[in-house]
Parts: C-alpha cells; sequence; structure tokens
C-alpha cells in the first residue's frame, strides 16, 4: 500500500513512512551483522562481547557497510520501478526484522528479509525481472568497490573486507528463487540471468 504522505527529492518520490521503515530495517538489520561479525552469540558463548568496544566499532562498520548495501539494495529497486510508471515504496518486514535479529543473538546466523519495495502498476515478467536484478546486482558493484579500495588502501582492511563480504552475502541471499526474494521473480524471467548472477556471488565468495 502506498503512503498519503508524499515528499519530493529531486526526482526522487518518497514518503514520511517510507523514510521511517528504511531507518528501522537498516539499524536492526545493522545490528543483527555486528553479532554475527563480533562473534556475539548464546549458543557460542560469546554474547559478552556485546559489551566490548569492538562490539561498538563493529556495529558503526555495519551500519555504514551494511546499511549502504541495504539502502541502495532497494533505491536501484524503487528507481527502476519508477522509472516503468509505477509508484514504488519500501515497507520493513518488522517479524522478519525480528527474526534476524533473534537468530544473530542466539545462533549467530542471519537471514535478512528486512523488508520489500512495494510496487503498484502494470509491469511485464521482463520488466519485474528487471526491477528486481536491479537490487542484488547494486550489492555486487559495492562488493567490487570495496575489494578495490581494500586492494588500494590495504589500511582500511578491516572495513573494507567487512563491506565486500556483507554486500556479496545479501547480493547472493537474494538470489535464493523462493517465496518474496529478488531471485523467484529473476529466475522467471530468464534463467541465464538467474544463473550468471548466482556464478557471479559464488565466484565472490571463494574470494572471503
Amino acid at each position: 500500500m502506498m503512503s498519503n504522505d508524499p515528499l519530493q527529492f529531486g526526482f526522487l518520490r518518497t514518503s514520511r513512512t517510507e523514510l521511517r521503515d528504511i531507518a528501522k530495517a537498516w539499524i536492526i538489520i545493522s545490528l543483527a551483522f555486528a553479532f554475527i561479525f563480533s562473534g556475539a552469540s548464546l549458543l557460542g558463548g560469546g554474547i559478552g562481547k556485546v559489551t566490548s568496544v569492538q562490539f561498538v566499532v563493529i556495529f558503526g562498520i555495519s551500519l555504514f557497510t551494511a546499511g549502504l548495501g541495504f539502502l541502495l539494495h532497494e533505491l536501484a529497486h524503487k528507481l527502476v520501478a519508477q522509472r516503468y510508471g509505477c509508484l514504488a515504496e519500501f515497507r520493513a518486514f518488522d517479524q522478519m526484522l525480528y527474526l534476524a535479529l533473534g537468530l544473530a543473538v542466539f545462533v549467530g546466523f542471519l537471514f535478512a528479509a528486512p523488508g520489500a519495495v512495494m510496487i503498484a502498476g502494470q509491469v511485464t515478467r521482463q520488466e519485474n525481472g528487471k526491477i528486481s536484478v536491479a537490487g542484488p546486482l547494486t550489492n555486487y558493484i559495492l562488493a567490487l568497490i570495496f575489494l578495490g579500495v581494500n586492494f588500494f588502501i590495504p589500511a582500511f582492511s578491516s572495513f573494507t573486507r567487512v563491506g565486500f563480504s556483507i554486500n556479496l552475502w545479501l547480493g547472493l541471499f537474494n538470489m535464493i528463487p523462493v517465496w518474496n526474494l529478488d531471485g523467484k521473480k529473476i529466475f522467471l524471467w530468464s534463467k541465464a540471468v538467474w544463473g550468471a548472477m548466482v556464478a557471479v556471488g559464488i565466484a565472490g565468495m571463494v574470494l572471503l
């Protein structure tokens, strides 16, 4: 459902409701990644790390790396959908956000489906596939950028490696062809494109 509190920022149409949902999802997903990367989980016995300075630093890094990946992923969906004449706004899935954080805290695993860009308008299967591929493709591009910075400025490796792995994981995870994930819509549009996107993600995992 589209919001009735529209805002316009240049060519980008959004709303207070969308901005609120994006902020909520950004913070919770970044916090979940902080638990993962710091090794702070109940099952793993490292939950005490949550009070450490290292955890705070990792959370700050996750806010930028995971947050940037999440924001640009959803923005890519939104912009392509608007290009096809659709109304498009992000909506957070509160239950999935709680699940993501709970799994990260208890078992050190992340299932990230924080929400989705809701689209109102008529699109073909091809157009829907292109809207869907825009998000994970953006994550792959960001992963390459972080990898490049890591290569040329190794002093930032603790930051850039996190950015590379988070964005690679976000892109590959979204290629799972089930439920409301991007992979299902891409697979229905073009199995060749879906296969290429999966292959890129798996190749990137080898570099981790």
